[in-house]
């Protein structure tokens, strides 16, 4: 028998007290790839068991329902980190966060200066140059600061048919599960609205760290920092 037959066997029964404590640490994830990181040693400090619930988490069914989804490709082209990058930008919302914030920012007219600086930091922290972006036709994106930028790095930026989301998919099938991750956790919670954006930074910290890449069979912190996640400090 496998090693990973023998590790699989020797996993316990977690609690329903247990897989529901961690079902809401880990952003209300599903429990297959909950027991899918946990069988695969994706991740540490998560107690070597696997997780089921009888009941379904309320506020998973709650945060987490939507229209049909957009299709998926079959073949992932992506070879290496920042070849491309999908963008969006989320909001606004109608209750503005306690930062008095309305998007992640104070106004869209921020967002192609936050970008020259994110662009930057990603190139330094990866070792690599980012090759194409890929986002729809707002005018965040759409613009003469960003469309020099990328004339003096020579990056190539595609763009979206208008009223055609599903060309920039990736982007949004990504804001979806973010927010539908932070709308889950505010409704377990029982925080006011205000607390959303709060909310989508938690989301985002631990989607980052649970949901994995098919193609690697690595989580996304694991590809970016060559290193496991610990989720130790969750309990």
């Amino acid at each position: 028998m496998s090693s990973t037959a023998d590790f699989t066997c020797l996993l316990t029964k977690a609690s329903e007290r247990d897989s529901l404590l961690w079902h809401r640490r880990m952003g209300h994830i599903h429990l297959r790839k909950m027991n899918f990181l946990v069988k695969n040693n994706l991740v540490e400090g998560v107690p070597k068991q696997t997780f089921s619930m009888n009941d379904r988490c309320l506020p998973h069914k709650k945060g987490k329902q939507h229209k049909k989804s957009h299709s998926q490709k079959i073949v992932n082209s992506i070879q290496s980190p920042l070849e491309l990058l999908h963008m969006d930008l989320f909001g606004p919302v109608n209750v503005k966060s306690i930062g008095g914030k309305s998007y992640f920012l104070h106004s869209k007219d921020e967002t192609p200066e936050i970008l020259k600086f994110l662009f930057l930091k990603l190139e330094n922290l990866c070792g690599l140059k980012i090759k194409a972006l890929r986002s729809d036709n707002g005018t965040e994106f759409k613009n003469h600061e960003l469309e020099l930028f990328c004339l003096q790095h020579g990056i190539h930026h595609q763009f979206s048919a208008p009223r055609t989301p599903q060309q920039n998919g990736v982007a949004e099938r990504k804001n979806r599960t973010i927010i539908e991750t932070a709308r889950t956790m505010l409704s377990d919670s029982k925080l006011p609205i205000t607390f959303w954006a709060e909310a989508v930074n938690t989301a985002c910290f631990v989607l980052n760290r649970v949901l994995t890449v098919k193609k690697q069979k690595k989580t996304c912190y694991e590809l970016f920092n060559n290193r496991k996640p610990n989720l130790k400090f969750l309990e």
